[in-house]
């Protein structure tokens, strides 16, 4: 068995599941809604409070499968309870974030500023230079910090750039002089 796709899903109360045909699952929280189509291979039971994924056989990708589809359907159940957020450092002299409105400006160095649109379901914070970016879809929360961090991946030798808050950065020891 697969030690994640076995484990089963603990619902919190104000959540509410619902698995229609070809395994189409709806999460309903305090946060939101979210909608994905898991692959129908799966069987999905929903007894008392408890999500429970089982799979047909023991195929390589069935058992792959298993413990793809439970990790899906937990981060949908964690992100309509408290959400996701990523937080992304900004580091360099005259680097700078701001927000405004739905948009966020990055001066990063270009001769030009920067300017991001929140995607929908997606909020951003500058807190100095600091941009946390929230969502209820670990997915999409991921891929636009990831597009954040893009405008300005951190460099090497001074660590300038975007770089995620937990991230470390592997220094280089720049050129020496000839003496």
């Amino acid at each position: 068995m697969s030690r994640i796709g076995k484990m089963p899903i603990a619902v919190p109360a104000g959540v509410t599941v619902e698995v229609a045909e070809n395994n189409v699952v709806t999460v309903k929280g305090p946060k939101g809604t979210l909608t994905r189509a898991l692959p129908r291979e799966m069987t999905i039971s929903l007894e008392d409070g408890k999500i429970e994924i089982q799979r047909p056989n023991d195929l390589k990708r069935e058992k792959s499968l298993h413990g793809l589809t439970r990790s899906l359907l937990n981060n949908m159940v964690v992100g309509v309870t408290n959400g996701f957020e990523k937080k992304l450092e900004v580091n360099g002299v005259g680097y700078r974030a701001a927000k405004s409105g739905s948009k966020l400006t990055l001066n990063l160095g270009y001769s030009h500023p920067v300017e991001m649109d929140d995607p929908e379901g997606i909020t951003t914070e500058v807190q100095g230079n600091v941009i946390i970016v929230k969502g209820i879809d670990k997915e999409a929360v991921g891929q636009h910090a990831a597009d954040i961090r893009d405008k300005r991946r951190p460099e090497p030798y001074k660590g300038k750039g975007i770089k995620y808050a937990d991230e470390h950065i592997r220094r280089k020891v720049g050129k020496t002089g000839k003496k």
